[in-house]
């Protein structure tokens, strides 16, 4: 049996000969000395596999660590899983729910009579380590599905029992248990419990955060910061939810299936209006003048920006809406990326002081030579957009770096009002299976990519590991700055977006890289009913921005 092994990102392939069966898991202890951090799953010809794999045949083999995406997810669906076990040895039979990322961590709610306590929680730590420590197998089971349905009903998980009963197509489902405690989840699993050694619970609120490493610091829990401002964002979103009687995946695909998409369509969009309403007020009554705008890839901030500069009209204010892309410095002074190409989305390639020197000056209210980029030959042209405003017009600005200080230095702090926008996706599979918010995000970049930049699917998951790394280092440090948080998620989203990325997930090739990531986001994204008509999203929807019709974006 040939085996070509690719032992990390970057290397090249070893070639490989083994004369019997092998697991992956026995093939990554034969190098674990030329690893540099822990093998959670492996690439085999293309597919994810959990590690208890046995390889029979030639393969091409890739081992993945929590730098990669996948592996982090395996990572975090096993760390969850350990959770739930250590809870009900702890506490008993408690009702837990996995709510959303927040805190460098999961946000998670276990439903205790009283308050959780300080000493419950370091109780299920403890127990946590006592697991980790003993190194219990994760033994998966796959069932029939009737004995699956069986099982959740008998459990009290009604969410879980409805989605498998309404799916007859699935015939079997997946599950992972750790001494007689049984749960499943959408995703891979590592195949002992001693390979989740770095985690962190921490009491928060009125839950707590089950705390685990960066993907590029995969043995070091991060340090500690209260999102505070985030954890309102996620607390509103449910709030949202309420209103619009949807908690979980099944709860949406029933309003689906029986014809109330447009009451949902239309009472998502109203929240949304209400919300940047409610922003605008608060600029208007603190007469703030420069409003600035930053949010991570897909986020929307385009439309949201147009939004609120009309309900800036509304309160009888003429905003000046501009971005920062003029602001480029001279091509031939553009920093250098670690790739040694031109690293456009470095805040040093911005022409701070010029960009600070024209909004003092519109301040002033004196007539400015605001600069247009001409990207074609990569200098700034002048003398073609003199501007002045009123004493009271607001000036919005959209760009990657609005909400670091450094941007706007020079700018007194009281004119300055920062807006942070993402989608903070709520809605979950279940109560312990998330949609993760960079999925939705991807799938919406997935769709505008191909409809606008003529991408395929391949190439936008090629991307997305850069333009995570760029918002990692130049958004969302910076979140926390805002003086608000919109969210920018719609309920209804992924059962609109299913039907554009499903068929451009199903062309990824199998021998492309990132066929192993399309066929994990078709995977969740086909519990999804699809909302096939359209007509009720209004076309000044954020969804527009993604899938066409945009009265904003062209």
């Amino acid at each position: 049996m040939n085996i070509r092994l690719k032992l990390q990102p970057g290397e090249d392939y070893l070639q490989i000969t083994k004369e019997s069966p092998i697991t992956l898991e026995d093939l990554a202890k034969e190098y674990a000395d030329r690893l540099p951090y822990t093998v959670l799953i492996a690439r085999v010809n293309g597919k994810d596999e959990e590690l208890t794999l046995s390889l029979t045949k030639d393969a091409t083999v890739e081992f993945l660590d929590m730098r990669t995406n996948s592996a982090n997810l395996a990572y975090q669906h096993s760390l969850s899983l350990i959770y739930l076990k250590a809870i009900r040895d702890v506490l008993g039979d408690m009702s837990v729910e996995i709510e959303n990322s927040l805190n460098k961590g999961l946000y998670t709610q276990i439903k205790t009579r009283e308050p959780i306590t300080e000493r419950q929680v370091r109780a299920v730590e403890g127990r946590m380590r006592e697991l980790v420590d003993a190194d219990i197998p994760i033994i998966r089971e796959v069932l029939p599905r009737e004995e699956a349905i069986k099982i959740w009903e008998k459990y009290n998980y009604p969410e879980k029992s409805k989605l498998l009963e309404k799916y007859k197509e699935i015939k079997e489902a997946k599950f992972y248990n750790i001494e007689n405690y049984r749960n499943f989840f959408y995703g891979l699993m590592v195949p002992s419990t001693g390979y989740v050694k770095y985690f962190e619970l921490r009491k928060y609120r009125r839950g707590v955060l089950l705390r685990f490493p960066y993907a590029n610091k995969p043995d070091v829990i991060p340090p500690f910061v209260d999102d505070r401002k985030l954890y309102t964002a996620f607390g509103e979103a449910k709030k949202w939810q309420r209103l619009l009687d949807v908690a979980y995946l099944e709860d949406l695909n029933e309003k689906i299936r029986d014809g109330k998409s447009k009451d949902l369509i239309l009472l998502s969009e109203a929240l949304h209006e209400k919300k940047i309403a409610e922003i605008a007020d608060k600029i208007t009554k603190g007469k703030k003048r420069i409003v600035l705008i930053a949010g991570p890839s897909s986020s929307g901030k385009t439309t949201f920006a147009r939004r609120l500069c009309i309900q800036l009209r509304v309160n009888g204010l003429e905003p000046l809406y501009m971005g920062t892309d003029d602001y480029f410095v001279e091509r031939t002074d553009t920093p250098l990326g670690e790739d040694g190409l031109p690293n456009y989305e470095d805040l040093d390639a911005l022409d701070i002081r010029l960009f600070n020197d024209n909004m003092n000056g519109l301040l002033e209210g004196k007539e400015v030579d605001l600069p247009e980029f001409d990207f074609m030959t990569g200098s700034k042209i002048f003398g073609k957009r003199l501007t002045s405003i009123r004493k009271n017009q607001p000036i919005v600005i959209e760009g990657i770096h609005a909400l670091n200080g450094q941007l706007t230095e020079y700018i007194e702090a009281h004119e300055k009002f920062k807006i942070y926008i993402s989608p903070f996706t709520q809605l979950n599979i279940d109560v312990h299976n998330r949609v993760p918010t960079t999925d939705a995000r991807m799938l919406r970049r997935m769709v505008r990519d191909y409809k606008y930049r003529g991408h395929s699917a391949a190439s936008t998951i090629a991307q997305w590991p850069k333009v995570r790394a760029g918002e990692d280092k130049n958004i969302f440090p910076y979140n926390g700055e805002a003086d608000v948080l919109f969210n920018s998620a719609l309920v209804y989203e992924l059962s609109v977006l299913k039907k554009y990325a499903m068929p451009l997930l199903e062309e990824v090739p199998q021998d492309d890289p990132a066929y192993s990531e399309a066929v994990r986001m078709m995977k969740f994204i086909q519990f999804f009913h699809v909302i096939e008509d359209e007509r009720d999203i209004p076309n000044n929807s954020i969804m527009r921005e993604f899938i066409g019709g945009s009265i904003f974006v062209e």
